[in-house]
């Protein structure tokens, strides 16, 4: 019965759609846009990525044409937490790729397989994943190590001067690889329970990085979206703008 959900169910029904409908979706596929990676960091807010915040970034990146391919590293989680508790699940142990493999529908690849040659940008989407499994900003702050195929990656975008995309907390990685990158993760100050995460700005700030949303020079480009509490759309229309950003400074 599962196999039923597989490739070859969806090509039956692909088959049998009425004729309108398959019109409908060949008209609106466009010529190939800019090739962007997205780096995933697992499933789920408290442990990996953000899923609200990937999924905006796919619909982003959809709607300005970009052809897609996702990432995570191949590597244990620090842990697992349950999200229905908020509590950490002691006796559980996930694999970062497998999990991430949850967001991208079963199409994702080692991020050791990530090159530059294959890809005009790179954008990190947020959840706690980043600092936990990218990095161990979570338990180190400022003092934190990278994961080292997620510092390769940044430093040859860089290095290459393709643009970086990166929301919420996974500014972090930006501030502690590349010297002097200006980022946002939004304000310094908790204003009433708006910005929860308000200590990350300070630790970005000791990092050397700065506040910004767009930073031409070092093409890079950041938005707050989960750091702050807000309404979903702000931080779907906030993670758009990054998305536009982006794309505009691949010049396709």
């Amino acid at each position: 019965m599962l196999a039923a959900c597989g490739p070859p169910f969806r090509a039956a029904l692909c088959r049998a759609a009425p004729p309108g409908i398959a019109a409908f979706h060949s008209s609106s596929r466009r010529p190939r846009g800019a090739r962007v990676a997205v780096v995933l960091s697992g499933c789920g807010v408290y442990d990996g990525t953000e899923i609200h915040e990937a999924s905006a970034i796919l619909v982003h990146l959809s709607r300005g044409g970009a052809e897609v391919q996702m990432y995570a590293p191949d590597v244990p989680q620090m842990h697992v937490v349950d999200h229905s508790k908020g509590q950490p699940a002691e006796a559980e142990s996930r694999n970062v790729l497998v999990e991430s493999a949850r967001i991208a529908r079963g199409k994702i690849t080692s991020l050791a397989k990530l090159t530059t040659a294959d890809h005009d940008a790179v954008i990190f989407p947020g959840g706690f994943g980043a600092a936990k499994n990218l990095s161990t900003f979570a338990v180190d702050g400022k003092d934190c190590k990278v994961n080292r195929e997620v510092e390769r990656v940044l430093k040859d975008f860089h290095k290459a001067g393709k643009p970086i995309g990166l929301c919420c907390i996974s500014p972090v990685l930006a501030a502690k690889v590349l010297s002097g990158a200006e980022v946002t993760v939004g304000h310094e100050e908790e204003e009433g329970g708006k910005w929860p995460y308000a200590g990350t700005a300070g630790a970005i700030k000791e990092l050397g990085g700065k506040h910004s949303h767009v930073d031409t020079k070092n093409k890079v480009v950041t938005t707050p979206a989960f750091m702050c509490e807000t309404e979903l759309h702000h931080i779907f229309d906030g993670i758009g703008a990054m998305v536009k950003n982006v794309l505009k400074l691949t010049g396709k």
